[in-house]
């Protein structure tokens, strides 16, 4: 029997983002530095113009971004998209949008990273408050983790200031990871093993499961969340 997964191809998710367009204190306007742990995230650029910009061990990059790009980084890499126009992006996420399901750590500064409770404080925002609220809470943790993105940039090392960084946002999300392997092994992983068996199939000449086929599709169930780099609209 081959595995059902009915999920997008290849175990992964997307959503539809219109990047802040928020003045920063570096005269920027756009969206919170972050990283992500264990997936890789892709921007297709549907409208406008901007940037993102990544932090790496290999250094500080801008990668210019308008209708048509499609860009995309690895676990690691620190990110800030900034808006230069209007700019909206549809996003690809691996496993089944773990990237906005818990794998994400905003760059802040240490005192905040070292504290799960602090790191808490500082980055939730308010399901039940006021749109006005979230809205300045949003923007609140933003502005921190541009403080503390720009602390890594200038340290003396910037190498291994992003190492360290490194390190606590593993530790800070570490009581999550079970969760998160089960979510790749009902995703991504899911979906590998069913083309394996599919191939494996057609190998032997079997085409039973061509018979099985569905077609879904699905509108936004969550509209303008906001989100580390913008507003979203969220699939379920």
């Amino acid at each position: 029997m081959v595995s059902a997964y009915g999920g997008l191809p290849g175990g992964v998710a997307v959503s539809h983002l219109c990047v802040y367009d928020w003045p920063a204190a570096d005269g920027l306007h756009g969206g919170t530095p972050h990283v992500h742990l264990a997936c890789s995230e892709g921007y297709v650029v549907t409208h406008g113009r901007g940037a993102v910009h990544t932090l790496t061990a290999a250094g500080h990059r801008v990668t210019p971004l308008a209708p048509g790009t499609v860009a995309w980084f690895t676990p690691g890499a620190v990110h800030r998209l900034v808006n230069e126009g209007d700019l909206r992006i549809t996003v690809l996420m691996q496993n089944g949008g773990l990237p906005e399901a818990g794998d994400a750590v905003l760059t802040l500064p240490p005192e905040h990273l070292a504290d799960p409770d602090a790191y808490a404080a500082a980055t939730a925002i308010p399901a039940d408050a006021p749109r006005e609220e979230q809205e300045r809470v949003a923007r609140a943790r933003r502005d921190l983790a541009l403080e503390g993105c720009r602390a890594l940039r200038e340290a003396p090392d910037p190498g291994a200031a992003l190492a360290a960084f490194h390190r606590a946002a593993a530790a800070l999300v570490r009581p999550r990871l079970a969760e998160w392997r089960e979510r790749w092994a009902q995703g991504a992983r899911a979906a590998a093993e069913a083309t394996g068996e599919q191939l494996d199939r057609l190998a032997d000449g079997d085409v039973s499961h061509l018979a099985e086929a569905v077609v879904r599709a699905e509108e936004p169930s969550v509209h303008g969340k906001f989100g580390m780099c913008g507003r979203l609209d969220v699939y379920a």
